[in-house]
C-alpha cells in the first residue's frame, strides 16, 4: 500500500530550513521509492521556504498551505492562531485513502525505528513518538500518563481523523492556545481507539542541550526540539539559550551530514 510522507514548514529559522533538507535526505533513503514525499508550507512564500532548504530529493513535493481550517477545528481556535496552533492540521490528512507519515521539519531519520517498521508492516494502528515529560496543553487527561510527542504521526489508510477530533473536542471543548493544546490534541485522537505504536526516545532522541531533553543522539534519528525559533528569551548557565541551542546543533552537523549520506556545505568532493 502506498504511503504519504508529510512535512510541515513555515517562518523558521534557517537552522530549521537545514535540519528540513536532513530530514528529507534521511527519509529518502529510507523509504521505498513508492512512497510520496509532500512538504506543507505556510504563513511564507513558497520560494522562502524552498531556496533555503537548498537541494533536496526529486520526488519532494511542495505545497502552500492557505489558512484554510477544517471545518471541526473552526469553532476551537482563535483568530491569531497563537504559536502557530493548527497548522500541522491544514489539511488533517493529504489523502485520506492512504496511509500517511507526519514528520517535524527538525526530526531527522537515519535508520528505520522499530515502531515504523511494525506500523507499516501492519499499518491498521496508529503511530506516535514518545517524549521525556507529558507535554499534552489542555488535553492532558486525554492523552494519559505517558509522555508522547507528534513529531512523529502515523495514521492508517482510511482512518477517520476528523471524527477522532470531533469526539475530542465534545468531550472537552476548549479553544487550542499552544503548540502543546495542538499536541495533546492530536495524541488524544490518535490514541482514542487502539493504543498507537510508540517511537522510543532511545530510538529517536528528543534532542537539545536543556534538561530534561538528551543532547545525544538516538539510536535511529533525533527530534532538535526548539531549533526552529529565531529567539529563545532566557540563559541557560549565564549565556543566551539560542547561543547555547545553536551550538549543540552545529556540533552534532558534520555527524548529521554523515549518517543521511551527504556531504557538509563547502565540503570538496574527494580526490580519486
Amino acid at each position: 500500500m502506498k504511503l504519504n510522507v508529510r512535512w510541515t514548514v513555515g517562518d523558521v529559522a534557517e537552522e530549521g530550513f537545514e535540519a528540513l533538507r536532513l530530514s528529507l535526505w534521511g527519509a529518502d533513503r529510507l523509504f521505498s521509492r513508492e512512497a510520496e514525499f509532500h512538504v506543507c508550507v505556510n504563513t511564507i512564500p513558497l520560494e522562502e521556504a524552498r531556496s533555503p532548504t537548498g537541494d533536496v530529493p526529486e520526488r519532494v513535493q511542495w505545497h502552500w498551505m492557505e489558512r484554510r481550517l477544517p471545518s471541526v477545528l473552526e469553532p476551537f481556535l482563535d483568530s491569531s492562531m497563537s504559536e502557530g496552533t493548527a497548522w500541522k492540521f491544514i489539511p488533517l490528512l493529504l489523502d485520506s485513502a492512504m496511509r500517511e507519515l507526519a514528520i517535524d521539519n527538525d526530526l531527522i531519520l537515519w535508520e528505520l525505528p522499530p515502531a515504523i517498521r511494525t506500523w507499516m508492516e501492519e499499518p491498521e494502528r496508529t503511530l506516535v513518538a514518545a517524549d521525556v515529560v507529558p507535554a499534552h496543553g489542555q488535553f492532558a487527561k486525554q492523552c494519559g500518563a505517558e509522555p508522547r510527542n507528534s513529531g512523529i504521526r502515523g495514521t492508517p489508510a482510511c482512518f477517520d481523523y476528523e471524527g477522532s477530533i470531533r469526539s475530542i473536542l465534545a468531550e472537552n471543548p476548549v479553544t487550542l492556545r499552544s503548540e502543546l493544546d495542538e499536541q495533546g490534541l492530536q495524541i488524544a485522537a490518535l490514541s482514542r481507539e487502539t493504543p498507537p505504536y510508540v517511537v522510543s526516545v532511545r530510538d529517536v532522541s528528543i534532542c537539545s542541550p536543556f534538561p530534561p531533553h538528551s543532547p545525544d543522539l538516538g539510536r535511529c534519528g533525533a527530534h532538535f526540539v526548539g531549533l526552529n525559533t529565531r529567539n529563545l528569551p532566557w540563559e541557560f548557565q549565564g549565556r543566551p539559550a539560542r547561543d547555547v541551542r545553536l551550538e549543540h546543533w552545529r556540533t552534532h552537523r558534520p555527524e548529521l551530514y554523515r549518517l543521511v549520506g551527504l556531504r557538509m556545505p563547502g565540503e570538496l568532493e574527494p580526490a580519486e
